[in-house]
């Protein structure tokens, strides 16, 4: 019985019971969100890892405009994800928004299928003698219906992962230690399925769609998404679903207001005597020191009336728990402006590193692997090191620390970013010497492949990998964990936005290099020019490997000054 108590609280069932442990929750349920996830992530790696290619060529746009278009596409998606992590924390528990999402996701990718299969969507195809500059444009029809397909795909996309990892998550209880170890698991195990879904992406259908047909691989992440539904609707009945709590956004304008207008209050030398309220929809949290101005949201001022506490107004006076709530996201947000610069870094290899690999030996006996397939270098390497992790270096760092979860999520975001220094480092190591053999061959102005093997680029795929194994997981996992429970797939988000602010920066980066090199170098840029051979990529990644180096210091002074939520202080209500 005690059990049906601890699992209910705030939580119910398909029907808007409470929710119990024996029936409700637990790894059963968070399988269906593996292998959603597989299926979900590998519609999304294989249309966009190659969309820029159906977009220059059939859709007849230039690669540069191509190019920006798919960045922005990218990044838009990702920053979506704060949508779709709003509706569920406020309005929706988090089972109907992935249905609602996926489903409009969906409906973007039928559209897409349909514009690749029928002629009458989609230019008339070049003649084997034209450039693509050449070739019909698409007409207002046919770009209306494409940009729509694409960005109703990025609103479905950022909204369900904004919540699938919070519900999977959702299906243990964080204030029993053994269940706060199995959260742990379940970020390791997502990622692991996200990284599945990515493999099967970059071999398996991105060869469907260049050599049988985009209408069949954009077919394919159709009937994947569809499956994922399917899947997802069978847990129905064994999931335990959050409660919505109302705007969350809405409870922190309410402190910020109140401790405005509560600023000439002087603040009560025993924290105790700051307002709160205990019922069974709330917690005790532990009162924390740091940012204090906000305790004058909950200064109980009986000269103004106050008085009848059910008739108090919330933007004048905040529960302690509710403050602690705004001071916990405030905290967050060092951390995630800290870690955007590893994202930059992770772009590379899906533009500079492509590149590089497309001047290299790709061949492995008869079969000439694609520069845009590299990245599966990455998730192999990932897919070996997830289990790793999870099942070696877990148990033998928690013998070492004592911490259930082997290191703290901070030390293992720490261990991502300094992993991003190195891979950067090897990156501008291996240019050096992918360089100095075109130097030696005489081939820097010529297109013939280098005879240095692409494999030498596995060395940044392995670093990088590193760094994203620890790097998005320990996000996601701290997100998670520190966030209020009412705000929890709106703070997953901010490990989605983090990749999309990184790709964003990158293109600053690129542009504000190329910029100041030129001054220095007479008008000649470090990457400015289409060929790579003669320019100094080099240089741009030891730009990048000192910024993430004078990075992690940013990082570590937040991370030692960040206090962890204590579980052992948090009381459920009875």
């Amino acid at each position: 019985m005690a059990d049906t108590q601890i699992w209910s609280e705030r939580y119910v069932d398909w029907r808007g019971r409470p929710a119990t442990a024996s029936k409700h929750g637990g790894l059963r349920a968070a399988a269906f969100v593996f292998g959603v996830e597989v299926m979900e992530n590998m519609a999304f790696v294989s249309m966009a890892n190659n969309l820029v290619t159906y977009v220059s060529t059939l859709m007849h746009y230039r690669l540069a405009k191509s190019a920006n278009m798919i960045t922005n596409y990218m990044g838009t998606l990702f920053l979506l994800t704060l949508v779709g992590g709003f509706m569920s924390d406020s309005f929706l528990t988090r089972f109907w928004t992935i249905i609602c999402f996926a489903t409009i996701e969906l409906l973007g990718l039928v559209m897409l299928t349909l514009q690749a299969h029928f002629p009458s969507l989609k230019p008339a195809p070049c003649s084997s003698e034209q450039i693509t500059s050449n070739c019909e444009h698409p007409t207002v029809g046919q770009k209306a219906m494409f940009y729509f397909a694409l960005y109703v795909i990025a609103l479905g996309a950022g909204g369900v992962r904004a919540s699938l990892s919070a519900h999977g998550a959702d299906q243990f209880d964080e204030k029993i230690p053994e269940q706060r170890r199995l959260i742990s698991n379940f970020f390791n195990w997502y990622f692991f399925s996200l990284c599945v879904g990515g493999l099967v992406a970059v071999t398996f259908v991105m060869w469907i769609q260049e050599n049988i047909g985009w209408q069949w691989g954009f077919g394919i992440s159709t009937i994947s998404i569809f499956l994922a539904l399917l899947v997802f609707s069978s847990g129905f009945f064994t999931y335990r679903n959050k409660i919505p709590s109302g705007s969350p956004l809405t409870r922190i304008a309410q402190v910020f207001i109140a401790a405005i207008r509560n600023r000439k209050l002087p603040l009560p030398t025993d924290s105790k005597m700051l307002y709160d309220v205990c019922d069974i929809e709330t917690t005790t949290v532990q009162h924390t020191p740091q940012l204090w101005f906000l305790d004058k949201a909950a200064i109980l001022d009986n000269s103004a009336g106050l008085n009848d506490l059910n008739c108090r107004s919330q933007w004048k006076l905040c529960t302690v728990t509710q403050v602690e709530e705004t001071k916990s996201v405030l905290r967050l947000l060092p951390i995630f402006t800290s870690t955007i610069l590893t994202y930059c870094c992770l772009a590379q290899l899906q533009t500079f590193s492509i590149e590089q690999a497309s001047t290299m030996d790709r061949k492995v006996k008869r079969f000439e692997i694609p520069a845009a397939s590299l990245s599966a270098i990455s998730l192999i390497i990932l897919l070996i090191l997830a289990p790793l992790y999870d099942q070696a270096f877990v148990p033998i760092a928690r013998r070492i620390t004592g911490h259930e979860t082997g290191i703290t999520q901070l030390q293992r975001v720490g261990i991502g970013l300094v992993m991003s220094t190195v891979g950067m480092a090897v990156a501008a190591v291996v240019e050096v010497k992918r360089k100095t053999i075109a130097t030696h061959h005489s081939l820097l102005d010529t297109t013939k492949p280098l005879p240095i093997s692409v494999f030498w680029l596995g060395w940044q795929y392995f670093f990088l990998g590193m760094s994203d194994i620890f790097t998005l997981v320990g996000l996601l996992e701290f997100f998670y964990s520190q966030a209020p429970s009412g705000m929890r797939s709106l703070s997953t988000s901010l490990s989605w936005c983090c990749l999309s602010l990184g790709y964003y920066l990158s293109s600053v980066l690129v542009f504000v290099v190329n910029r100041i090199s030129e001054r220095l170098e007479n008008g000649v840029g470090w990457l400015s020019g289409n060929n790579l051979n003669r320019n100094h990529l080099e240089l741009f990644y030891m730009v990048l490997c000192i910024l993430t180096t004078l990075n992690f210091f940013h990082f570590l002074a937040w991370a030692r000054w960040y206090k962890y939520k204590d579980f052992s202080q948090i009381q459920r209500k009875r």
